[in-house]
């Protein structure tokens, strides 16, 4: 593996490309490459430990060891074979396997998958008598084997458990958003940890939590315990601890307010056990509050949300988001406005046009994250009033 020039795949939600290159190009990655889901970019060693480490918007983290063609089970397993796996790890560790296939020829990704760890296992039996073992669970490295036809792409993944576990969720909502899409969702909405923000339906606190380590810059993995990359064959500790003792340095301090509302006992208690995991109980206000009979507050204000929705929380929509729009335009004045919804149409039923509409996803439903600007007078809010064309 050439530690100075990596080739790194960066896989990401859909709709938040552009935020994740912004964040690959701030962190040193070269000839950044926007693609479907993902920011391909190359960097070397340090960098991408810079980019485990930080990257609010990244899912995995993966380098392509491996490309060729296959026809047939056979030619996959004597290139698997003959690949030198152990440039990447020792027969003593665990490893594991995951796949995505989109082929005609190759159809079963358990049989795929176990095909490449029957070769890993017999190329190390062949030179060393020895063999390493499968850990689904919690492997020393992982592999992800990608086919696409005939093509046959076999990468490592640097970061092991996804990177939306951050290690600070205690407890989960009812509807809980993903810690990577909150703070895409954050990014989108222009929060950069000047003013104030409020989440007025924060559920068991994540956009909160999010939006405190992007106001003081707190990389995004402070609390994550392991790497995947600490395993690897050519991991370098001392490279690893000076570039987090160079991103901690760089911490600052906010001096505005981070407020949550919610009506749900157990979700405010959610909440609290979350902030208190994340170390924010100082920085992150949370209190039992019906939107819908509050008034600002805060000034200047940024407001982001993701309101109760889908079959796991029942509300009566019409009337729920014309409350939304009522709630806006009456105790909120001179305020941006962000929240996302799987309900295609709830746009119109809020009774304001939104002046920006993003097609996020939240897990497999389609929503559109969208953005309403309040301002003073009622001669601007007529101007605002009105159905969103699609």
């Amino acid at each position: 593996m050439d530690t100075e020039n990596l080739q790194i795949q960066i896989k990401t939600f859909f709709g938040l490309e552009q935020v994740l290159a912004e964040e690959v190009r701030k962190l040193g990655g070269r000839n950044v490459e926007i693609k479907n889901r993902a920011v391909n970019c190359e960097g070397d060693l340090g960098f991408l430990y810079k980019i485990n480490y930080s990257a609010r918007t990244a899912l995995k983290i993966m380098i392509p060891v491996l490309t060729f063609k296959a026809w047939d089970e056979n030619r996959f397993y004597d290139k698997l074979f003959d690949f030198p796996w152990d440039d990447l790890m020792r027969v003593d560790q665990t490893f594991a396997i995951d796949t995505t296939i989109y082929s005609d020829r190759f159809r079963h990704s358990q049989f795929m998958a176990q095909k490449m760890k029957d070769a890993i296992v017999d190329s190390f039996k062949f030179k060393y008598r020895k063999r390493p073992d499968v850990d689904a669970r919690d492997p020393d490295i992982k592999f992800h084997l990608h086919i696409d036809r005939e093509l046959v792409t076999v990468s490592i993944d640097s970061a092991g458990d996804p990177l939306f576990k951050r290690g600070y969720r205690r407890e989960q909502g009812e509807a809980p958003i993903n810690e990577v899409l909150a703070s895409g969702m954050l990014q989108l909405a222009g929060w950069d940890g000047k003013g104030n923000f409020l989440d007025p339906m924060c559920g068991s606190g994540t956009l909160l939590i999010e939006a405190a380590m992007i106001a003081m810059d707190l990389p995004a993995q402070i609390f994550r315990k392991k790497f995947a990359f600490q395993n690897w064959k050519n991991y370098d500790d001392e490279l690893f601890q000076k570039i987090k003792e160079v991103r901690i340095g760089r911490i600052r301090e906010f001096t505005g307010k981070i407020v949550g509302y919610d009506l749900d006992p157990d979700m405010l208690n959610a909440a609290h056990l979350n902030i208190e995991a994340a170390e924010m109980e100082d920085l992150i206000e949370v209190r039992r509050q019906d939107f819908f009979e509050s008034k600002k507050e805060l000034f200047p204000l940024l407001m982001v949300f993701n309101p109760p929705y889908d079959e796991r929380i029942e509300i009566t929509e019409d009337d729920f988001y014309r409350k939304i729009g009522d709630t806006f335009k009456k105790s909120y004045p001179n305020t941006l406005a962000w929240f996302i919804s799987s309900d295609l149409d709830a746009a119109k039923k809020v009774g304001l046009r939104p002046s920006r509409k993003i097609k996020l996803y939240n897990g497999k439903l389609e929503c559109r994250f969208l953005q309403f600007e309040m301002y003073e007078g009622t001669k601007k809010i007529h101007k605002l009033a009105g159905n969103q064309p699609e």
